[in-house]
């Protein structure tokens, strides 16, 4: 628990530039709020004390802790101000006394809050870029086995929790245990007597709300998973509301969410209700306390070692020192949710991330004879292998298409050339020198991918296009659109290039979908195409627009590795690879393979390649 939280305090970083200023500010604060409370005195004896003498005071009087030290400083200054006594004028400067230490006090309170917001804006900014950036870097298996949902709750919701218990450690820190021990002050000087029973009290209302704020934490950890979950059913819920509603499936899918939600209300309730127990239970000590000083204190009064000034200013202190006490113990229930909240962060952040270059990793430049995968074998996790031994060569401009029965292994192997994975054993090296030894960023630089997931993103069409090529031009990318066959449909949207497609491209069909990927791809100008699957979920027509736009990015001497499901996509490549269950079964041209009578033969015969 210590050791998360202090990794969260790592995000406030320097602590020390909210730090200073904030203790400046806290304990000025904390001198003048308790000084407002003090003035009761000279206001009612003013007031109300029949007995009341002015003394003038000459000389500056030297500092004491004691009431009395409050009276003789205002009485310099009454004298320093005003020839003779009169009554009105003791109440006007104590009025405009009241009111500049009421200014300050606010002041200093209103800094010390503002610094707490900038160390809280700049923590949550560091937090959602970190988090960030580790998610956009792992491995490409993380995400087949965490909820999208669920992340997108620990990015939002988790460090917003995170970001209160970073800040409220300056408010326990400072801030409250210093109007604390001012009033404890303030009380001390006016009576010792009376202040013996608070010093008593404080603790007891202290662990009684410590003992409501210790159950809060396992509720607050189980609400944030299940705030992940709804998030994830919401997600997956829009994301498939065509599927959900062709089966009739809207009613499983409420009930799913209603129970999800139903649980989270019931967690939010359970610690709200203690939550909010702690404050009445310490308004009712402190009320109960405030009954017994009133004995107490009265029985001083009447002996004459209190006055009634004093004592009304004690009681209206001793009211108002329970309030950071309980603000005190709900910032360490703030900070145990945050540190629960911590945890989830850190799955993420502590998650191996993606494959990392090595130190000094080549940069590829482009591809000058050959691609070699060597007795390549990977598995997922220490897993079956996916992939057994597969040893083939793709030479420079070549086509080579990858073809066997759907789970074999195909789409593995074109996700090892992107580094997406790197290999369990056996090598892939480009011109001779291993894949590993490349730099990730250089080797994806000279590769493009084209599948028939088809990403897109709520943005334009020229937007989306764009993607393939920083800075380029709009020139360059209505050039790409014609060479995808896309030029024509996009020419008839409302906006033309303008037009904002939604979200994964729901406004497109899935041809013209298709299209705008090939474009980008074309944009880019890769040295190395991944085409995988790219045509298999169009229908006739718009499989022959797509085929038409592959042939074009395939012209030009390009190296290509193709994904077959169809024959069109194949008749022509350099090189058909048959991959079963992690191997490679056979290898050659269309002829070669047909004539052999194998897989590949059978799987030209009956007309499906998955």
């Amino acid at each position: 628990m210590f050791k998360t939280y202090m990794r969260l305090m790592g995000f406030a970083r320097p602590v020390g530039k909210y730090a200073v200023p904030y203790f400046v500010y806290s304990l000025l604060y904390a001198l003048f709020n308790s000084l407002t409370f003090l003035l009761i005195i000279p206001i009612l004896n003013t007031m109300f004390d029949a007995n009341y003498s002015f003394e003038r005071v000459e000389q500056l009087p030297p500092v004491e802790l004691d009431k009395e030290y409050l009276t003789t400083l205002f009485n310099y200054s009454y004298t320093q101000l005003f020839d003779d006594y009169n009554p009105r004028n003791v109440l006007i400067l104590l009025a405009l006394v009241t009111i500049a230490i009421s200014l300050l006090s606010n002041l200093f309170r209103y800094l010390g809050a503002w610094t707490v917001e900038n160390m809280r804006t700049r923590t949550l900014q560091r937090m959602r870029d970190e988090m960030f950036s580790r998610v956009v870097d792992m491995h490409v298996g993380y995400f087949s086995d965490q909820r999208k949902g669920d992340i997108i709750s620990k990015i939002t919701s988790d460090v917003g929790v995170v970001q209160f218990c970073i800040t409220n450690t300056l408010q326990v820190a400072f801030r409250e245990p210093f109007l604390i021990v001012g009033y404890l002050v303030m009380m001390i000087a006016i009576s010792w007597e009376l202040s013996i029973f608070s010093v008593l009290f404080l603790p007891v209302v202290a662990l009684i709300i410590g003992s409501i704020v210790k159950r809060l934490r396992h509720p607050a950890r189980t609400s944030q998973q299940r705030l992940g979950e709804m998030v994830s059913t919401l997600d997956e819920s829009l994301a498939g509301i065509k599927v959900i509603k062709s089966y009739n499936a809207v009613d499983y899918i409420k009930r799913k969410y209603y129970a999800i939600n139903a649980d989270l209300a019931r967690l939010t309730l359970s610690m709200a209700r203690r939550q909010q127990l702690a404050s009445p239970m310490s308004e009712f000590l402190g009320i109960s306390a405030v009954g017994v000083i009133l004995v107490f204190g009265g029985s001083l009064v009447m002996k004459g070692s209190l006055d009634p000034g004093g004592f009304v200013a004690f009681i209206a202190m001793f009211s108002q020192i329970t309030r950071p006490v309980r603000t005190f113990v709900d910032q360490f229930a703030t900070i145990n949710q945050g540190i629960a909240a911590g945890e989830r962060i850190f799955s993420i952040i502590d998650t191996r991330s993606e494959v990392q270059d090595k130190p000094g990793a080549a940069t590829l430049d482009e591809l000058k004879e050959k691609i070699e995968f060597r007795d390549v074998h990977f598995s997922y996790d220490g897993s079956r292998e996916v992939i057994e031994g597969v040893s083939f060569e793709i030479l420079r401009g070549q086509t080579v298409a990858l073809v066997g029965p759907s789970g074999g292994g195909k789409s593995t192997l074109s996700e090892l050339l992107p580094r997406f994975y790197d290999p369990t054993s056996g090598d892939i090296l480009i011109d001779g020198i291993s894949l590993r030894d490349y730099a990730q960023e250089s080797v994806r630089a000279r590769m493009s991918v084209v599948s028939q997931d088809v990403v897109l993103f709520n943005d334009t069409i020229e937007g989306n296009i764009a993607m393939g090529k920083q800075g380029a031009t709009h020139e360059e990318v209505v050039e790409a659109a014609r060479i995808a066959n896309a030029d024509e449909f996009i020419r008839h949207c409302a906006e033309g290039y303008q037009t904002n497609i939604g979200d994964r491209g729901v406004k497109l069909s899935g041809g013209q979908r298709q299209r705008l990927s090939i474009a980008r791809a074309v944009l880019k100008n890769p040295d190395i195409l991944i085409l995988d699957e790219a045509t298999s979920a169009l229908d006739t027509e718009s499989e022959k627009l797509v085929q038409d736009a592959l042939n074009r990015l395939l012209a030009g001497g390009r190296t290509s590795v193709v994904i077959a499901h169809r024959l069109s996509t194949i008749y022509n490549a350099d090189k058909i690879i048959v991959i079963d269950h992690g191997r490679v079964a056979e290898q050659g041209t269309h002829t070669e393979l047909l004539a052999k009578g194998g897989i590949y033969a059978k799987l030209i015969e009956m007309q499906s390649f998955e």
